[in-house]
């Protein structure tokens, strides 16, 4: 088979679009739009894939073959490395669920399926991203299922490859900009919704090699093509809605570049300069390794690492992409035993699958020590069969609802937002203890309080008023609760402002102390009147770091000390707690005296984390509550 000529301006291209994505993921703050770098890629590669289809097509000297072992000799072998490495340290780093999702990504990194595995999972752009070594391998998919699919549709098509490549190019820009409206994740996984930018690039093939006639500016399209990128690494950020019409810019301006030619002088002294070149030459092993090691760190400090560590794990991926190229990439271009590639990916692929079906092997000696910690972190159920049965009703309008049947006459309820669910376990534990049953009616998202004094939209604003209102009538309808422990997390309420410094602002949740009394003591009155008791219990103690940075893990392990002041928890809840004191007809039972017996407040208790993230209690802070506040008033 016939190959291009080698364009050094195009390796230069390409090592603008790996180091814009290894800066936006090492420093995003530095480079806004350099995810972009992706798409300059996908440009690059139905440009090269095209045009050596394209004339192999027309000589008859294609070979679907020969056309696959080379793109298995190019793929696998530094794909295998990455993937090895990520499952051999992972052994040793990761705890069980991390490990059986990592599993799962593997399987799905080796069989080229990973941007349709991650579609089920989140966004690219959510905080849980962060933690997932191999996200990067989703434009691998895209780019494998391009390669699969295309060079049959060519040889099919041969002569009418324009009217292929336009029919669907066409279909996939208009489903990208239908589908970033209606479900931007889908769009920005699914290759339907990608394949266009693939196909920009097969569209400059065909134009280099069919229409000899178009005699491109080569200096004014390359200024421009630099410019359009520069724009898009400025101005398009994660909130732009990213592929949609925003796209457009990177691929444009990869094209531009390309289509310019290697002799005009930004593609000639600049794209084709010696460092620009060897960047290009390492870019794949450069964009393989690089997000795994910064996810890596940011699993083990479990917040964003220090620049310092991000710094060092780019120089790392860089210097481990460079060997990759030269002592595994290179010698295994030129080998025949491409069917020993095939198997070993089977096999790592295999392993992956292996973990993934058996739980992440939570055995492992390696995390023997840790488990306790990282089971702090684990949630409860949000709902049960025995709840929805005991309100006579399956799809209950408020979201958490749990049952603790202890076969008795009298029942407990624990009502309010998500901070009742993070309350309900250890409540639920002691009173089935005592003979007594105890319920979950829990609301979240929204202020658990009548007549929903909340400054949120109206149409959500109605939500958490029928939530509310159907929460209260099933309280109501149950003689057999008598004692009602309320808890909301309040604070939030009054400032609208986070502990948490990474967390923006939630401007539209801040109510005033006359709504809060307003609200909670609508709420009360409802139960009271009723001949129910209530006993509202204070907001715990919030933390400013994440609770996972506050354990104990493998390769880290000094955690930090994410004890609060008591005096900064006084001042937070000043207004929140100002407010409660005007409330009637209620036993208030104040937080802080179990929670800060001293200057700081408790965290741990006999080595457990009280925590299960930076404001809601573990299983282990709701036993801690129990025991040291509201075992008296459970009697």
């Amino acid at each position: 088979m016939l190959h291009p000529k080698y364009r050094p301006d195009i390796d230069g291209l390409r090592a603008i679009a790996v180091l814009s994505v290894v800066a936006f993921h090492a420093f995003p703050g530095w480079v806004k739009g350099g995810f972009i770098g992706v798409d300059i890629f996908f440009v690059i590669s139905g440009f090269l894939i095209s045009t050596i289809i394209f004339e192999n097509v027309d000589k008859g000297t294609f070979s679907f073959t020969e056309f696959y072992t080379r793109r298995i000799r190019r793929i696998f072998p530094a794909l295998l490395l990455v993937l090895a490495a990520c499952l051999a340290f992972g052994w040793f780093a990761l705890f069980a669920d991390e490990y059986k999702q990592l599993g799962k990504h593997i399987a799905a990194g080796a069989g080229f399926i990973s941007n349709f595995v991650l579609w089920g999972e989140a966004g690219y752009f959510d905080n849980s991203a962060e933690t997932k070594p191999l996200l990067h391998l989703w434009s691998l998919g895209i780019e494998e299922q391009f390669y699969i699919i295309w060079p049959p549709l060519l040889w099919l098509a041969r002569k009418r490859k324009f009217h292929l490549i336009l029919i669907i190019g066409v279909v996939s820009f208009y489903l990208n900009l239908k589908g970033i409206k209606q479900d931007a994740i889908a769009t920005f996984y699914s290759p339907l919704t990608r394949f266009w930018e693939l196909l920009a690039g097969s569209l400059l093939a065909w134009v280099s090699l069919y229409k000899k006639e178009f005699k491109p500016s080569p200096n004014l399209f390359s200024i421009a093509g630099l410019l359009l990128l520069a724009y898009g690494f400025l101005c398009i950020n994660k909130d732009s809605g990213f592929p949609g019409l925003w796209a457009t810019i990177p691929v444009l301006g990869a094209m531009l570049l390309i289509s310019a030619g290697p002799n005009s002088w930004i593609n000639r002294e600049l794209l084709s300069n010696r460092l620009a070149v060897w960047f290009g030459l390492i870019s794949f092993p450069l964009y393989l390794w690089h997000w795994p090691l910064l996810s890596f760190a940011r699993i083990i400090e479990s917040e964003m690492p220090h620049k310092a560590i991000r710094l060092a794990a780019v120089l790392l991926s860089i210097a481990l992409a460079w060997l990759t190229y030269r002592f595994l990439e290179k010698p295994i271009r030129r080998t025949k035993k491409v069917m020993a590639l095939v198997v070993l990916m089977g096999l790592v692929g295999g392993t992956g699958y292996l973990i993934f079906s058996h739980d992440g092997y939570g055995s492992r000696a390696s995390i023997k020590d840790f488990k306790n910690n990282k089971n702090e972190l684990v949630r409860t159920p949000y709902t049960d069969e025995a709840c929805f049965k005991y309100i006579n009703n399956k799809t209950p309008l408020f979201p958490l609802c749990r049952f603790t049947d202890a076969n008795s006459t009298e029942t407990i309820a624990v009502i309010g937002d998500s901070h009742a669910y993070a309350a309900y376990p250890g409540i639920a534990e002691y009173v089935k203890a005592k003979g007594k049953n105890t319920v979950l009616l829990a609301n979240s998202g929204c202020p658990p309080y009548l007549g929903a004094p909340t400054r949120k939209n109206d149409a959500e604003k109605e939500a958490c008023k029928l939530r509310m209102e159907e929460l209260i009538h099933v309280v109501l309808a149950h003689k057999d609760i008598q004692k009602i422990f309320f808890f909301t997390r309040g604070p939030i309420y009054v400032t609208g402002v986070e502990p948490l410094p990474t967390i923006d602002p939630t401007e539209h949740h801040i109510l005033s102390q006359a709504d809060i009394d307003l609200g909670i003591q609508r709420t009360i009155n409802s139960l009271t009147q009723a001949g129910k008791k209530v006993f509202y219990v204070t907001e715990n103690p919030e933390l400013s770091y994440t609770a996972p940075s506050c354990i104990t893990r493998p390769f880290r392990l000094n955690a930090r000390d994410c004890r609060p002041e008591k005096a900064q928890v006084m001042a937070r809840q000043k207004d929140y707690l100002n407010a409660l004191t005007q409330l009637q007809h209620v036993t208030i039972i104040n937080s802080t005296k179990a929670f800060c017996p001293e200057n700081k407040c408790i965290v741990f208790e006999d080595g457990s984390l009280l925590y299960s993230d930076d404001d809601h209690l573990s299983v282990a802070g709701s036993r801690f509550q129990v025991k040291h506040l509201l075992a008296p008033f459970l009697q």
